[in-house]
């Protein structure tokens, strides 16, 4: 575990030189200083998890340092001591942050254990903010729905991964499931019990990217009012979680390399190396080695974080999971709108497995959460499939552009095209059987064969 930092600001050197001694033998990292001036240009560049300040030093006095603390780095724990113990004083010290209030001369006893009381409830803190929506889930195997031969050799490579150290890569198209992987990885490893950070590289524009990763120090960028710990710092003995890796700008590439290789790097605008014990959990659905050979991706980066490559089969090629997961989702669903559905109508199912799913698993739950909070009867039925599907094949017939030409168009034989294309498809997907087809359009048989009738079909 890295070790706890700690600043003492005392005008007695005799005093710095006792905490300082004290505190070391208590396994602490110390800096210590007679001058509150000083104090505020450590704070200005560095990063403590406390600040042990005495109140009453000529120039910058006690309450200066505690006010600056706050300013530059908010979740850094404050204790004052003091020889001029007062109730008020103690009042005016925890209404401005600090933590505790400790008064001249003091038992060397009660002092440690309100040091590790005070960055163990600052620890507590950051952990119960980081992971109050996992506390009381664990990913464990079974989350990872799927009884297919791809997903029995998934779950054999998480098994194995989550035992070791490596680095890990998960491929796989969108929605398939790469960040459920991934906590899966985590929570089944020593580190289960560490924090489980993620970062989508797609989501946060690039200029703000680094400092999210790595941190920053006040003052770095414009915006950068406070100290502020990077994720990697958050993710500290635990797991980064790199969603999209392969949209990670190539100069932070060769930041991550760095980092990955020495486990240590420098916040933004920060000197210090900070090291870390993180593992890196990477997903891409994109071909990062296509990405590597056009120069968008660097080679060596590549090969460190796909030490070992969990990919995930998309859902077509595992439909006989489809009903293990629809009665999952139902199940989920079920529980959070208070609704009794029982399951799906044989027709519904058959939709279901007879479609491709672009959107794969995350596809299919959002088909369920649909159609069961629609649903009035016991089951989900088949229109609401139905009417999600149709759209589905209607959104994907429409032109990208809808702009009206100069010379205009002939409306009637456009709307005439899209109908003939609608009814080719369906006869392809139920292999020309007539009235399937028809069902799967909304329509009789009687209008079914009307059509194939006007368009020689």
């Amino acid at each position: 575990m890295k070790k706890q930092n700690i600043l003492v600001v005392d005008d007695e050197k005799s005093m710095c030189d006792f905490l300082e001694i004290m505190l070391h033998k208590e396994g602490y990292e110390l800096t210590s200083t007679t001058s509150g001036e000083k104090a505020l240009e450590l704070l200005e560049n560095n990063l403590y998890s406390m600040v042990l300040t005495d109140v009453k030093m000529p120039g910058v006095d006690g309450f200066e340092v505690l006010r600056k603390t706050k300013e530059v780095s908010p979740d850094t724990v404050v204790i004052m001591i003091t020889a001029y113990g007062s109730p008020e004083g103690a009042v005016t010290a925890i209404k401005e942050g600090a933590y505790d209030y400790i008064t001249k001369p003091f038992r060397v006893e009660e002092v440690k254990l309100t040091i590790k009381k005070s960055l163990e409830r600052s620890d507590l803190i950051k952990e119960n903010i980081l992971l109050r929506q996992a506390v009381e889930e664990r990913y464990k195997f079974w989350n990872l729905i799927g009884k297919s031969p791809n997903m029995q050799r998934v779950y054999d490579l998480v098994e194995k991964v989550s035992q070791t150290k490596a680095n890990v890569l998960i491929t796989g198209e969108s929605g398939t499931g790469k960040e459920l992987v991934a906590k899966a990885v985590h929570y089944n490893s020593t580190r289960k019990d560490r924090s489980f950070i993620t970062l989508n590289c797609g989501a946060i524009p690039e200029n703000l990217l680094e400092s999210e990763l790595f941190g920053h120090m006040k003052g770095s960028f414009t915006g950068a009012i406070a100290n502020k710990r990077g994720l990697l710092e958050m993710a500290e003995a635990g797991t980064l979680f790199m969603d999209e890796i392969g949209e990670l700008p190539l100069p932070l590439q060769v930041k991550l390399l760095r980092m990955i290789q020495e486990r240590e790097f420098k916040r933004v605008g920060g000197t210090e190396d900070i090291k870390v014990d993180v593992r890196i959990i990477s997903a891409s659905n994109q071909d990062l080695q296509q990405k590597v050979a056009l120069g968008a991706f660097r080679e060596d980066l590549f090969y460190r974080l796909n030490v070992i490559q969990i990919k995930l089969p998309p859902l077509r090629e595992r439909k006989e999971d489809i009903p293990l997961l629809v009665s999952h989702f139902i199940r989920k669903y079920s529980a959070e709108t208070g609704k009794e559905i029982q399951g799906t109508a044989p027709e519904s199912l058959e939709l279901l497995l007879n479609y491709d799913f672009p959107g794969n698993v995350r596809e299919l739950e959002n088909i369920i959460e649909r159609s069961l909070t629609l649903e009035t009867a016991s089951t989900i039925t088949e229109r609401h499939i139905r009417s999600y599907l149709n759209e589905r094949m209607i959104s994907k017939s429409i032109p990208p552009s809808l702009e009206i030409p100069d010379e205009g168009i002939d409306l009637n034989k456009v709307v005439e095209d899209l109908e003939k294309a609608f009814i080719i498809k369906a006869l392809e997907h139920t292999g020309g059987i007539k009235k399937k087809a028809a069902e799967l359009l909304g329509m009789n048989f009687r209008a079914m064969r009307y059509k194939l009738a006007k368009y020689d079909l």
